[in-house]
This record gives structure tokens, sequence and C-alpha cells, in this order.
């Protein structure tokens, strides 16, 4: 037993050093035989300068401004003299370089096998390096390269739309070799979204080199693929008048520009941050700046920003309606200013406390009566309502080349079920029909829904036009409508911009194009049942106002352009928001943006006289239709004092 015990002990030393053996001589060649190589050969990555972005116009949004980095040779000792020297003469050539930070970086990336020089100063610009580069370049440790450092000429204008660039950390260095050598990644907007494209592809050469590191003959050079550029759909000059537009309000709120093909001309989220602050790293102070302002101007409201739709869901809604049941739009409902669910005494009221009367499709979406939808809704259910407006772009994201979109919420009971473990209602089905309760989406969605009403045709937004020289391909879904219930809509629409009595009358009537659209007022807190006379929005607290929206297409013999604007807290859709949209529509047709050939096939000032409803409770809607042959409307003696009361939606 003492020799099988000794026998035992002497096979396991010795098949531990096999293993041993193995390891060293077969495992580890690979590891050893690199290690061996880098003594001799030295690869240098070179870094690719990233692409720049322009306007549709040519104008640079995102550039690269030159400047240089600053490395020190491996190997030296922290404590020499000769260290020392060299620190002296950077503090003084340069006196603004925390030098212990830099001694710090220093010690922590020099090891013995490491035979990079460490790079201790990210960027000194252009102009301050060309005075001291003779005198840093007699000391054979400092190694100067060419650097750059992103730059955006326009600021705050574009901000959410460009994005802007950072240091990498540790994820983003793993995921990606470029990210690793150059150190900077697009953090967010488009920026973000064409990292891959805009940063280029590394370049590199391999040097033979001697025992001191010194290079003795080039083996191997490849250069890197760079300027892989990005040219946008949007128009500057467009973006920063409607930025300045926000300024003069002293409002917050976002604006969306598109072509009813898909191409963003303009998008502005407002107020907006300076992206240069982040390039270099941004400071706590201006950090927390940010964060503390209650404008949210770090957040991109218009793929992020969620808000209920209000009354500009309803022509979406009315069209969900006729999928569900068709015909349902031909008959009319009647409004006497509210109404209740069976035996329930609760009021489901309509802005209008007197009512609308007898209200058909078109009237419903001109002077937005409430109990029409109501109603309608009641017959159809939430499931059917939800699902047709996801099949419109609500409540789904819109596929737009900017990062992190929001979906939104259109709720159905397995929504709700799912989130609140809790049955629907059918109060919440009433509610959800004029945009309010649950409903949440984007002003992004809005206008690319907006886009789908005026030509029957679902585009994927587009900020890029040409990404590396090659241009991006448009998204056009066609969607079937019953053509009677479409061009109802589309004529309420017009009414709302140019008929007395119109929602958006006031501001949208006076333009040189005609307009469609449709405003509305998303609450933001409920209104009690005992509330006999609602406050205005001007004696509300600010956070307790309406959103504003407006949401428009242009012109409406041919739709080409979809203007969509929301004003946080606005109040009224028709005088806060409607100004804003009149603005952007005569500066497009000022820049002659408008073409005479038509986009799509729609031609509603010949569509037939509506077969739904005959009957013209209002004297007003009698002359709509003769009117939509003209160019342009003409003015109209103001009359009506439901102008004013309507500007609530």
């Amino acid at each position: 037993m003492r020799y099988f015990f000794i026998i035992f002990i002497f096979l396991l030393v010795w098949a531990g050093m096999i293993v041993r053996l193995y390891h060293l001589s077969i495992k580890s060649n690979y590891y050893y035989e690199e290690l061996a190589k880098e003594n001799i050969e030295r690869k240098e990555f070179i870094k690719p300068v990233r692409g720049e972005i322009t306007d549709v116009n040519g104008n640079l949004l995102a550039m690269n401004q030159i400047g240089f980095s600053i490395s020190i040779m491996p190997h030296l000792k922290a404590d020499s003299p000769r260290v020392k020297e060299i620190g002296d003469v950077l503090h003084e050539t340069f006196p603004d370089l925390n030098i212990t930070m830099m001694k710090k970086v220093y010690k922590k990336q020099s090891s013995p096998y490491n035979h990079k020089f460490i790079k201790v100063v990210d960027f000194i610009p252009y102009a301050d390096m060309m005075g001291a580069y003779a005198k840093l370049s007699l000391f054979p440790e400092i190694k100067i390269e060419a650097e750059t450092k992103r730059y955006y000429p326009y600021g705050r204008y574009a901000a959410h739309i460009i994005g802007y660039t950072g240091r990498s950390n540790k994820k983003e260095n793993a995921a990606d070799k470029v990210v690793d050598v150059v150190g900077k990644v697009g953090k967010s907007g488009l920026e973000r979204y064409y990292n891959k494209v805009l940063q280029g592809e590394l370049g590199y050469v391999i040097n033979k080199v001697t025992a001191t590191n010194k290079a003795i003959e080039v083996l191997e050079q490849v250069p890197p693929k760079d300027n892989k550029n990005l040219t946008l759909n949007i128009d500057i000059s467009l973006q920063q008048m409607i930025y300045e537009e926000f300024a003069k309000m002293k409002e917050t709120g976002v604006a969306v520009v598109m072509r009813t093909t898909g191409e963003i001309v303009a998008a502005v989220s407002y107020p907006a941050y300076d992206p240069n602050l982040f390039v270099g790293g941004i400071s706590v102070k201006d950090w927390r700046a940010l964060q503390e302002d209650l404008a949210h101007p770090f957040t991109n409201k218009i793929t992020h920003g969620t808000y209920p739709p209000g009354s500009s869901i309803k022509m979406g809604m009315a069209l969900a309606f006729d999928k569900a049941k068709p015909g349902i739009l031909r008959s009319s409902e009647f409004c006497n200013g509210s109404m209740t669910i069976g035996n329930s005494k609760h009021k489901f009221r309509c802005w209008k406390h007197s009512g609308h009367g007898t209200v058909h499709l078109r009237k419903a979406i001109m002077q937005s009566c409430d109990v029409y939808f109501y109603k309608k809704s009641l017959k159809v259910g939430i499931d059917a309502m939800a699902k047709n407006l996801r099949s419109f772009g609500l409540g789904v994201k819109t596929g737009v080349d900017l990062p992190r979109e929001f979906n939104g919420v259109i709720p159905d009971k397995a929504w709700k079920m799912r989130r609140f473990k809790q049955p629907w209602y059918k109060g919440e089905t009433v509610i959800a029909a004029i945009g309010q309760g649950y409903d949440s989406v984007t002003p992004l969605q809005v206008a690319r829904y907006t886009a789908l009403i005026a030509t029957g045709n679902l585009v994927t937004p587009r900020v890029a036009k040409l990404v590396d020289g090659n241009a991006t391909k448009p998204t056009i879904k066609p969607v079937a409508f019953d053509p009677l219930s479409i061009s109802e809509i589309r004529k309420g629409m017009y009414d709302v911009c140019n008929t007395p009595g119109g929602t958006a009358y006031r501001t949208m009537h006076d333009l040189p194009v005609v307009a469609a659209g449709k405003t509305g007022t998303s609450q933001v807190t409920s209104i009690p049942q005992s509330t006999v006379r609602r406050l205005k929005e001007s004696e509300l607290a600010y956070f307790h106002r309406s959103h504003a929206w407006i949401t428009t297409y242009a012109p409406y013999n041919n739709p080409q352009f979809v203007v969509t604007v929301l004003v946080e807290h606005g109040g009224h859709g028709g005088s806060t928001s409607g100004p804003m949209a009149a603005k952007i529509y005569k500066w497009l047709y000022s820049h002659n943006y408008f073409s005479d050939k038509p986009v799509q096939n729609i031609d509603t000032a010949k569509q037939p006289e509506s077969k739904m409803d005959q009957t013209r409770p209002d004297d007003e809607s009698a002359v709509i239709d003769n009117s939509l042959e003209r160019e342009q409307p003409k003015k109209v003696k103001r009359k009506h004092s439901i102008d004013r009361q309507l500007d609530l939606f």
C-alpha cells in the first residue's frame, strides 16, 4: 500500500509537469510569439478623419477642427530629471495644461510590455502648437501627432438632430476596434445613428524596430478609409428661423417640417443645448444646469417627447372607425354639449357647452365636435380603434434615422391589463376617441400620420439625404381608405384652415398656398364634474395648461409638405401653434420650396360633393365645396364669435 501511494504521488507530479509543459510550449506559444514579434515589429494604427455633416445646401453642421495631440515615450522613470524637464517645458509652453493629471495618466499606462507612446494631451489647437512645435520637437521623448476635434458651427439650432460625439467608455471600446483606437464615439443624434459610417475605417503601418524601439523599415502600410460624409435633407436656415421664433414666443415645444415623401426639412426641439460642451467632456456645472432646467433642453422632444394628441387624432380616429365598421361615417350624430354612458350620471362633455347640433363628419373635423367621436367610439370599441390607429403610424416607431426613438402609447384592453392589471372601461374608450386618457404620441408620429391623411401613403421619415455619397431610399407604404371618407376628412381639414368658423381660420387662411389641417388642445389635468365654468387656459398655472397642437399639409390640391407644431402648455392650438405654422409656410413659399409638379395622384378640388350627409346645419358650410376651386381663398370678413371659442381645439 505504501508503494502504491508513492507511485501515485510520482505519477501525479509527472502529470502536472506534462500539463504545464504543454501549456508553455503549445498553448502559450501564440502569446509569446506575438510578444516576441512586438520586439522586432511595431504596428501603429492610423486614425481615420471623421466624416462631416452638411445640410441640403452644403452648410457645415458638424466639422473637424485641426490640431495636435502630445504623447510621451514609455519606460521613463516618473521621478527622473528628464521627465521633470519635459513636464516643465510643457507647462511653460501651455500654462493651462494640468501637469499632475498628465503624470498620473503616464504612470498608469507605462509598463514593461507597452512599447507605444502614451498620449497625455488629447488636443492642442493648431494656432497654439505652431509657435511651440520647433521647441518640443527637440525632445525625442515627445511625439506630436495631427489630431482633430469635433465642432458644431450652428450649436443649439440643430443639436437634437446632429447630436454630439464624446469620449468612449470601456463597453464602447470593446464593441468597436475603431472606437477603441480613436477614443471618441457618437453619443446622440445622427452622430450616434450613423457612427459606423462617419468614423470610417482604421489604417495602419507596420515598422521594423530595433531593441530601443526605433523604426528602421516600413514593412506594410494601409491608409485609412475616412471622410465618409452625410448630406441631410435639413435646411439649416429654416431650422434657425423656427428656433428663433420659439425663442421670441418664450415657449417650449416642437416643430416638424417634412415633405410628404418623408424627407425632413426641419425639426426643432426647443429649447436645446450646445453640443460643443460635450466634445471634450462636459463640466459638472454645465451638466447640472442641463439636468435641472425644467424646460428639459437635453430631451429630444421630436422623437422622445410623448404627449396626448388631443383633437389632432380625430382624422385618424374617424378612419379607424370606418376601417372597423365600413359605412359608419355616413351617419350623423347629435351633439347637445355632453353625453352619458348607460345609467351613469358622469357627463362626457364637448368643448362647446351648448353643443353643435346635428354633426356630420366634415363638420366634426372642422369644428372639432367631441360628442361625435364619443358616440362613434362606443359603436366600434377600443381594440379595433387601437389596431387601426397603430397601422396609421400612431403609437409605433416611425423608423426615422435617429436613435432611441420612443413608441408612445395607443392603448387597448390587453395593454391596460399588462400595465395596470385592470380591466378596460367604456369611459376610457370615450376619452381615447378624442386623444386623451392613456393616448400618447410623438410629434414626428403626428407629422407622419398627417402625410398619410394627405396622400394615402405611410412614409418613413428620413433626415439623411446622402450617406457616404449614396442616396437614401424612400420607404412608402400605400394604405387603402374609403374614397368618400378620406375625401370628407380632407375637406374638413380644409375648412379648419380656410372657412370662417374653422379652428385655425384666423392664422391659416391668408397664406400664399392653400393649407389643410387640424388643431388640438390636449389636457394635462382633468376637469372635475362639479366645474360649471371652465377656466381659460391663461388663468391656469403654467404646468396645468393644455398642450397646443396644429398639424397641417399644403398645398391642399397637391400635398408636398407637412408642418406639425406643438407648444407645450400653450393652451390653444389655433392661436398658439397656428402662427408658427403660418410663418413656416410663408418661409417655404418665399424660398421656392413649392413645386407645380404633382407629388401624389390626388385631386381633392375635383372630388364629388359629399353623399354622406347632404344636410348642412349651418350657412357657412354651404359655400365650402365651390371655394375649393380657387387657388387661394379670399379674405372673408369675420362675423362669427365662434372663431374665438374654437381656438380651444
